[in-house]
């Protein structure tokens, strides 16, 4: 319907603006208006590092709307049932720009680092909203370089090896013990350093955090050794930016 709201889900990459396919670069410039969820004072960086991809691929006239993404526990008792109801107050967010900031014919964008559609929840919050039949639109989803495909190439590796299974996980359940029958496990969201219950057993690992970006740390090596580097670079890194954001492969040698 051509006066339909429109809306675009665009994957950005790890953080480096020559990241962006040229997909999304011709998306960008097609938008109207741009939805930005601020995360707070500690992670302005990321704040920056995005309004450098508009200044630097945008060259249209457009808007751009912000509004606070909201907190949600990081300890909860009940983990599903705390992000289940952040995810509901991200979608009001969502409504609201849908309703509120594009008029009919219009097209708005969501930028989402690394690919939407690895462990991003924008998705899973838009089909919501459409289930609440508040407001008319449809959207698409552009992919991007996720940063897991960010890690294995700055370490020169790839997730798998011949023969082998490949497993992408959360630090959380990598805390309740290595998968079986899988040898290489690219592990995400690990805020405690899920790996060092597993030094001992002849692993090796791959680590990055601020991919992409001019802050970037790569460490790799054999687990034993490295472990200890990692998590005192991780700290140091935290205490120095306010945030971190980091992956890893984990992978048993052979």
């Amino acid at each position: 319907m051509a006066n339909q709201k429109r809306l675009s889900v665009i994957g950005i990459g790890a953080g480096d603006p020559e990241h962006l396919t040229l997909q999304a670069v011709r998306r960008l410039n097609e938008v109207d208006a741009f939805f930005l969820l601020d995360k707070g004072s500690e992670k302005q960086d990321l704040a920056k590092l995005r309004e450098g991809i508009l200044d630097r691929h945008v060259t249209r006239e457009h808007r751009v709307v912000r509004a606070t993404d909201p907190e949600r526990d990081r300890t909860p008792t009940d983990y599903r049932a705390t992000v289940r109801e952040w995810h509901e107050r991200r979608a009001d967010l969502y409504e609201a720009f849908l309703r509120d900031e594009l008029a009919d014919g219009e097209h708005g964008a969501i930028l989402v680092w690394g690919d939407p559609a690895l462990y991003d929840s924008t998705i899973a919050i838009l089909n919501a909203v459409k289930r609440r039949d508040a407001v008319a639109f449809d959207y698409e989803v552009l992919p991007g370089i996720s940063s897991v495909s960010v890690l294995a190439a700055q370490h020169r590796t790839a997730f798998n090896r011949i023969g082998t299974a490949v497993q992408i996980t959360t630090g959380r359940r990598l805390a309740e013990g290595f998968p079986d029958g899988v040898d290489d496990v690219l592990v995400m969201l690990d805020a405690h350093c899920a790996f060092q219950r597993f030094t001992g057993e002849d692993l090796e690992i791959f680590w990055g955090a601020y991919l992409g970006t001019p802050d970037e740390i790569l460490v790799a090596g054999p687990l034993d050794e490295v472990s200890d580097r990692i998590v005192a670079t991780r700290a140091e890194a935290r205490e120095r930016t306010g945030w971190i954001m980091d992956v890893y492969l984990l992978r048993r040698r052979r």
